[in-house]
């Protein structure tokens, strides 16, 4: 049953993400604010997660909404599944710019819409380069209101494993004066890395409380950020945890 689920949902995906896509594309052409654009564009992420709940009974809940900053700041998160990526964008109170290679923008339709929604894009040819690229980029989107959210640990990690946490996050804020919100989950109990077959569960997501980053180096803001994320997952997923 959970195959079959899986595939139905699966199915919806690719039956409503063309279309979007289509319509995306089509919007481009139509003079409206890139806020404007964005709202809609987000649409189908949220749809992704509404059929997630439906077809394969992935619910979700919120712990620590009065912990998000009415300011700017960057958002640094664990990374287990494709479900927060979706849901990200779709509910977060604020714009956010995610940091992705900048090659994307020639797929046809998805890449177009991309680039115009001016996110965080960045030729990875250069680890240096990129970083700087980052780093400007970074500055610019804060400054127009956006949250920039990165993983720190590059990749998707299975529940209870811990990766290695890359300052690039905590850089950006240090170099832009602001904090740092730091967000635990558990969806990858539900959605594993790779994983066809979706589980029924509840994914949790916790907002810690913003952490500065005044006085504070990169490695140290980082490190506050790992700390809080690695605590809270021991508090959502306990049974992957023995020490």
């Amino acid at each position: 049953m959970l195959w079959l689920r899986s595939l139905i949902y699966l199915i919806f995906l690719a039956v409503t993400v063309i279309p979007y896509a289509i319509a995306c594309t089509i919007l481009l052409a139509v003079p409206m604010s890139r806020s404007a654009y964005y709202r809609f564009t987000v649409g189908w992420p949220r749809l992704a997660v509404w059929g997630a709940r439906w077809i394969c009974g992935i619910r979700w809940q919120v712990k620590g909404w009065e912990n998000l900053p009415d300011s700017a700041a960057v958002v640094l998160s664990k990374h287990q599944s494709a479900w927060e990526t979706l849901w990200f964008p779709a509910y977060m109170p604020r714009q956010l710019c995610f940091v992705y290679k900048s090659v994307l923008h020639w797929v046809p339709f998805f890449g177009w819409g991309l680039s115009y929604l001016r996110m965080i894009a960045i030729d990875r040819g250069d680890r240096r380069s990129s970083m700087q690229q980052v780093l400007a980029k970074g500055q610019a989107r804060l400054a127009d209101g956006r949250w920039p959210i990165l993983f720190p640990e590059g990749t998707r990690v299975p529940p209870g494993e811990v990766g290695r946490y890359q300052p690039g996050g905590a850089r950006l804020a240090v170099h832009g004066g602001v904090p740092v919100i730091p967000v635990a989950h558990n969806a990858g109990e539900v959605w594993a890395r790779n994983a066809f077959v979706k589980k029924p569960g509840l994914v949790t997501l916790s907002f810690g409380p913003a952490i500065p980053s005044e006085g504070l180096s990169p490695a140290e803001l980082n490190q506050k950020a790992q700390d809080w994320i690695e605590a809270e997952m021991r508090v959502l997923a306990p049974h992957r945890y023995r020490d």
